[in-house]
C-alpha cells in the first residue's frame, strides 16, 4: 500500500512538473493539433454511414470457403490452388459495379487485393501466386479503383496479413505449420508482405486499409507501427482499421450487430448478405432487405457504419439475388438519406422504442419505425417545442399530442404521433421532428409536488 501510494505521488508531482515546464503548452497544442488532424481526416468516414464489402478470389470457382476451405484441412492446398484455372473474369465489368455500388447508397468500397490464400488481384512483383496465373491474366484491382472514383466514392483496399501459401510464411493449415521460429525466413516474409503493401499505396493511394489476419501474431512481429508509418509517410489521408494490432482508426466489429453503443468513435460492423462472404451458389440463406435495412438503421443509431459484402462469381458478374438486394437498399437511402448520411447517433436508451437519428446540427430528430405501429408512436423526456413532425421522403405532416405534462413539474410530458398506416414505407418508414431548438432531453429522476 505505501509502495502504491508512493507511486501515486510521484505521477501526480510529475504532471505538475510537466504542467510548468517551458515547453510543456506547446506539447499540449501539438497534441490538439494532431487530435483535430485525426478528426478531419475521419470526417468522411463518419458521414459514409455504408461501405460495400467485395470478397472475390479464385475460391468463387468452386463456391468454396475462402482460404479457410484448405486452413481447416476440408480439402488439400494443391486441390484448392487449381481454382486458378477456372477464374477467367470474362464477364468483369467494374463500371457496373461502380454504377450498382453508387446506386446502393454506398459512399465507399473494400475490395480484397489479397485473402489468406495469398492470392493477389492486382499486377505485383510480390510473390508468383497472382492474376497472371488464370485465364484472366489482368490487374482487377486497377479498373475498379478508376471507375469507382469516377462515381466519387471512396476506395478500400482489404489485406490479409497472414499468407498460408507463401513457402516463407509460419503457418500453412491449423495443423501443419512450415516452422516455428526462423528469423531469416521470417525476414523474407516481411519484405514480401510489405512490399505489396507499398505497390498498392504507390499504384492505387487508396483512401482506406481494411487488413485482416492480425490475431496470428502480435504488434511487434507484423511491425505493425512500421507499416502504418510508411503507409501514411507517401499517403497521409489513408484511414486504417482495427486489425493491425492497436496501430487502426476504427473498430471492426464482424457480423453480430453490437447492442450498446461501441466505445470507440469511429465504427464498422462487416457483415455478409447470406452466411459467405465470398461467392457459395448454395448459399441460399439471404437476409431479407428489411433485416438488412434494420440492421443499417441500428447502426446509424448507434453512430457507426455498415460494410455490407457482396461475393461475384469467378467470371465476375454479381449474383442476381445480390443486386436486387442492393437496388432495395439504394431505394431506401435515396429516399431517406437526410436521415442516414452526416447524421449523428441517436436518443439514449429509454426515450424512444427504437432506432433514431440527429441532424449534424442536432435540431431534427429521426425516428426508424421498424414494426408497423398499431398505435400512436411515443417519445419520452424531450424539452423541445416542436415546429414540424413529417414523413420523410414523402412529405406528410403528422399530427402530435402532449400527454401527462404537470404545469408544476419540469419533467415533460409523453410526446405520441400519430402514424398514418397508408403512408408507410414497405421496409422501414422515417419520421423527422423538428425542433425549436438544438434537442434537450430530461435525463433526471422525476418530480413530486411541493408548492401547487
Amino acid at each position: 500500500m505505501k509502495l502504491r501510494k508512493s507511486k501515486a505521488r510521484l505521477i501526480v508531482l510529475s504532471v505538475l512538473v510537466f504542467c510548468f515546464l517551458p515547453g510543456a503548452e506547446l506539447i499540449s497544442q501539438s497534441i490538439e493539433n494532431s487530435k483535430a488532424g485525426e478528426d478531419k481526416k475521419m470526417e468522411w468516414f463518419g458521414k459514409a454511414k455504408l461501405g460495400i464489402f467485395i470478397h472475390w478470389g479464385i475460391y468463387a470457382v468452386n463456391g468454396i470457403d475462402e482460404s479457410w476451405s484448405f486452413y481447416n484441412e476440408y480439402l488439400s492446398h494443391e486441390d484448392y490452388l487449381k481454382q486458378v484455372d477456372g477464374f477467367t473474369a470474362s464477364n468483369y465489368n467494374p463500371k457496373q459495379w461502380a454504377t450498382l455500388i453508387k446506386a446502393s447508397g454506398a459512399k465507399y468500397a473494400v475490395i480484397t487485393t489479397k485473402h489468406h490464400d495469398g492470392f493477389a488481384l492486382w499486377d505485383t512483383k510480390y510473390g508468383d501466386l497472382n492474376i497472371h496465373k488464370t485465364p484472366a491474366n489482368r490487374d482487377l484491382i486497377a479498373p475498379l479503383a478508376v471507375e469507382l472514383r469516377k462515381e466519387k466514392l471512396k476506395v478500400g483496399l482489404y489485406y490479409s496479413l497472414p499468407d498460408w501459401s507463401y513457402e516463407d510464411y509460419p503457418n500453412m493449415t491449423r495443423n501443419i505449420k512450415r516452422y516455428e521460429d526462423d528469423p531469416q525466413r521470417w525476414q523474407k516474409f516481411l519484405d514480401y508482405y510489405q512490399g505489396q503493401l507499398k505497390e498498392l499505396n504507390s499504384m492505387f493511394k487508396p483512401d482506406l486499409y481494411w487488413f485482416d489476419g492480425d490475431w496470428e501474431f502480435g504488434a511487434e512481429k507484423w511491425q505493425a507501427a512500421q507499416v502504418r508509418d510508411f503507409l501514411l509517410e507517401s499517403n497521409p489521408g489513408a484511414i486504417i482499421n482495427s486489425r493491425l494490432r492497436g496501430y487502426g482508426d476504427y473498430a471492426t466489429p464482424e457480423q453480430g450487430i453490437p447492442i450498446v453503443k461501441p466505445i470507440d468513435k469511429y465504427w464498422e460492423l462487416c457483415m455478409t448478405m447470406n452466411n459467405s462472404w465470398g461467392y457459395q451458389g448454395n448459399d441460399k440463406d439471404y437476409k431479407t432487405p428489411d433485416q438488412i435495412i434494420r440492421i443499417f438503421v441500428d447502426c446509424i443509431s448507434m453512430g457507426g457504419n455498415l460494410l455490407l459484402d457482396i461475393g461475384p462469381k469467378a467470371d465476375g458478374t454479381i449474383p442476381a439475388e445480390q443486386v436486387a438486394i442492393l437496388e432495395e437498399l439504394g431505394r431506401w437511402t435515396n429516399k431517406h438519406k437526410e436521415a442516414i448520411f452526416n447524421s449523428k447517433s441517436g436518443l439514449p436508451a429509454g426515450h424512444f422504442y427504437g432506432p433514431t437519428s440527429l441532424s449534424a446540427d442536432r435540431e431534427t430528430l429521426y425516428l426508424f419505425l421498424t414494426q408497423k405501429p398499431v398505435h400512436p408512436i411515443v417519445i419520452k423526456g424531450l424539452k423541445n417545442p416542436i415546429n414540424r413532425i413529417r414523413i420523410v421522403g414523402e412529405g406528410t405532416k403528422l399530427s402530435h399530442k402532449v400527454v401527462g405534462k404537470a404545469y408544476w413539474s419540469e419533467v415533460p410530458g409523453l410526446l405520441y404521433i400519430d402514424i398514418p398506416v397508408e403512408k408507410l414505407d414497405p421496409q422501414v418508414t422515417v419520421i423527422a421532428i423538428q425542433l425549436k431548438g438544438k434537442i434537450d432531453l430530461y435525463r433526471e429522476d422525476g418530480q413530486v409536488i411541493e408548492s401547487n
